[in-house]
């Protein structure tokens, strides 16, 4: 005896025919879904773009402002520059004279020292290399460099057509 199934009793259900309708509800609030949840995203990143896309334009401002004033400073600086220069050779010009001045000084003092050297060989005056007669314990010094240093104080008198030094100690 061959033991057959009855058709009755399945044991694989067959899904029901699909509705429509319904099938048509559910792709629709899918895709409703998928679109919220896209769009919450975009308007995020559409801001972030907005923003980046602002910033580089302010950027991009700040960036010739800064060229600009880079190349005014430049020019300040070239000019202060060539003041600073010129003050350097009028400082330098002023230090020759000075050192020029300084050296006419002390030509003009060992002219004097030599021209009292001259007048004191003929008043009495005593000169380093022994030179003339001491009158009084006074005598001049001459250093090297054209100082005169004498010592009490001198006064000269003429007498008869001659000069004599006559030396207060």
């Amino acid at each position: 005896m061959a033991a057959t199934i009855p058709p009755s009793s399945p044991t694989h259900a067959t899904p029901p025919p699909p509705d429509p309708q319904r099938t048509a509800e559910a792709r629709a609030a899918f895709t409703a879904h998928l679109t919220s949840i896209g769009n919450s995203h975009i308007s995020a990143l559409e801001q972030r773009v907005g923003d980046i896309r602002s910033n580089s334009l302010a950027i991009s401002k700040q960036e010739d402002e800064i060229g600009k004033q880079t190349k005014k400073l430049a020019d300040e600086s070239k000019k202060h520059q060539k003041v600073a220069d010129d003050a350097g050779a009028k400082l330098k010009e002023l230090g020759d004279i000075q050192n020029w001045a300084e050296v006419l000084e002390r030509d003009l003092l060992v002219l004097e020292t030599a021209m009292k050297m001259g007048e004191g060989e003929e008043d009495g005056w005593e000169t380093e290399e022994g030179e003339g007669e001491e009158v009084g314990g006074g005598h001049a010094v001459v250093d090297g460099v054209g100082d005169a240093k004498g010592k009490g104080k001198g006064k000269a008198e003429e007498e008869g057509g001659r000069k004599e030094a006559a030396v207060e100690a």
